[in-house]
């Protein structure tokens, strides 16, 4: 017997199991594509409505029947099979009442994207493994930095897993530049000097946590972030700006970064942008404009406006997995330099060689905090070349003046008060009791209610609505990302929760302890 024949023999069974030319193969893809087709439309669309109800005990029993390391499979039929319980317990974030957090309901188009970027399965780290793919998402990087107003031919991004990763790469790359030109320490070789203990960035007490985060992973501290109070709208103050800025040179610390947030997570807040870029140069700070929620503005005639001064940035974090509507996870971070990511330039011999660079050979993984990364470009690229942007600005554009309507149907219920309207699609208010119990405070007995509220609405899976402190007490919080939600879904959740808050008054032992 010869060698290969010995080897034929020991091969593994693998029909089925992979894409190839065999025309079983073929059939085994088609099937299984068209099985999760059914699963989603019965198991998911049907059932997570917006929630099963199903408390997190109640879900972990369901989950602990199904062995995750079996030593034998049952195929893939029964396998998918099993997917059931997991689409039915999830949360149905096309439904017009999932309206709690930052995640949108996905595009079709995006949806058809992701069966074929799985199925190509190119990975974004050098263009050997990636042809066609490194070069669509280079183009549509160049044409997103137009968008936000950037010199196509100066300017530079790559994709990311989201705003965390974005917001990183922001602070990473200013933490590179202000250590090499100023105290001449090249981070990526030395490590961080004794002067790295001065540095400050500077963001809102509303910005996303991720500033402090990145702080800490850059080895500079969350301490380094230095938050400042915002004026009455929930943006940055730029009075209090200007007293911080002065104290913290007067201590001898270096401010070095400033981050601007577009789309604060709870308030939907735009900092003032151009007055920021205009300090940022004066006090030579790396300018990063967190625009994870609030960057799809740029795509509207109508709303463009309100980014003014985010061309000045030196960076940008934009998220296509909230108002661009896209499977997450998909975002990118833009830099207004190309040459900017030298700061974080290296090469791998058997991944993207020097002689590759002199050659011009785009490989991506130089520009990224990744190595292996997804071919998710695809999305956000089919879904343009389906709609448009004046298509897709129309669905955002909608969901915005939604946000307007929620506001005046809470403002007609005397038992609901607004606490806030945004520039973006979030609205943020409170159930107001008539009495409170003679042992609580009526802040306590306020938190405690609209708590209870949003609880046994997630319980009874009529709704998922969010919940947020301001000023130290709960409230409500709708998240209108949904362009298939309607005036009429809003007044009908308002409804559902002033009769629970009735309820709730009513019998207020139900929530006392």
């Amino acid at each position: 017997m010869s060698d290969a024949e010995s080897l034929h023999d020991t091969r593994p069974d693998m029909e089925g199991l992979f894409l190839g030319d065999d025309e079983n193969d073929r059939e085994a893809y088609q099937e299984a594509i068209e099985q999760a087709c059914d699963l989603v439309l019965g198991e998911f669309l049907d059932n997570a409505t917006p929630y099963s109800g199903v408390t997190p005990d109640e879900l972990a029993d369901t989950l602990a029947q199904f062995e995750m390391l079996p030593s034998e499979g049952d195929g893939l039929e029964t396998a998918l099979d099993r997917t059931g319980p997991v689409l039915r317990n999830s949360v149905g974030v096309s439904d017009p009442h999932c309206i709690a957090h930052l995640q949108c309901p996905p595009m079709v188009p995006a949806l058809a994207a992701e069966v074929l970027l799985t199925a190509a399965n190119q990975s974004m780290d050098s263009w050997d493994q990636s042809p066609a793919a490194t070069h669509l998402e280079e183009q549509f990087v160049t044409e997103l930095c137009g968008l936000f107003g950037y010199d196509e031919a100066e300017s530079d991004g790559v994709f990311t897993s989201g705003g965390t990763q974005s917001n990183f790469v922001g602070l990473l790359l200013a933490r590179n530049r202000i250590l090499l030109e100023e105290y001449g320490v090249d981070v990526q070789q030395a490590g961080l000097p004794p002067e790295a203990r001065d540095l400050r960035i500077l963001c809102s007490e509303a910005a996303h946590f991720t500033a402090k985060q990145a702080a800490s992973h850059l080895g500079l501290g969350e301490n380094a972030v230095v938050t400042v109070p915002t004026d009455n709208e929930y943006r940055i103050s730029v009075e209090a700006f200007d007293e911080a800025i002065v104290d913290i040179r007067a201590n001898g610390n270096r401010p070095f970064a400033i981050v601007a947030t577009a789309g604060t997570t709870d308030f939907g807040s735009i900092d003032p942008l151009e007055p920021l870029a205009e300090r940022a140069r004066k006090y030579d700070c790396w300018f990063h404009v967190d625009a994870a929620w609030g960057g799809a503005l740029a795509l509207s005639d109508e709303h463009a406006d309100k980014l003014a001064g985010i061309e000045a940035a030196d960076s940008i974090a934009v998220d296509f997995h909230k108002m661009f509507y896209q499977p997450i996870s998909c975002g990118a971070v833009l830099v207004r330099d190309e040459s900017s990511y030298d700061l974080i330039d290296r090469n791998a011999a058997y991944l993207n060689p020097e002689r590759d660079d002199e050659a011009g050979v785009p490989n991506l993984v130089s520009k990224s905090v990744q190595t292996t990364r997804r071919f998710d470009a695809l999305k956000p690229f089919v879904t343009m070349q389906t709609v448009g942007r004046e298509g897709l600005a129309s669905l955002m554009e909608y969901t915005i003046n939604l946000a307007d309507e929620a506001v005046e149907l809470i403002e007609r219920d005397s038992d609901l008060h607004v606490i806030h309207e945004s520039e973006l699609n979030v609205v943020l208010f409170r159930y107001v009791p008539e009495s409170v119990p003679i042992e609580m405070t009526r802040e306590e007995w306020i938190g405690k209610l609209n708590e209870a509220i949003r609880d046994s609405l997630l319980e009874d899976g009529e709704a998922v609505v969010a919940r947020t402190t301001v000023d130290g007490i709960n409230c409500l919080k709708l998240t209108l990302l949904n362009p298939r939600t309607t005036r009429e879904d809003i007044r009908s959740l308002l409804q559902a929760i002033t009769a629970r808050g009735t309820e709730f008054e009513t019998n207020p032992d139900e929530i006392r302890q």
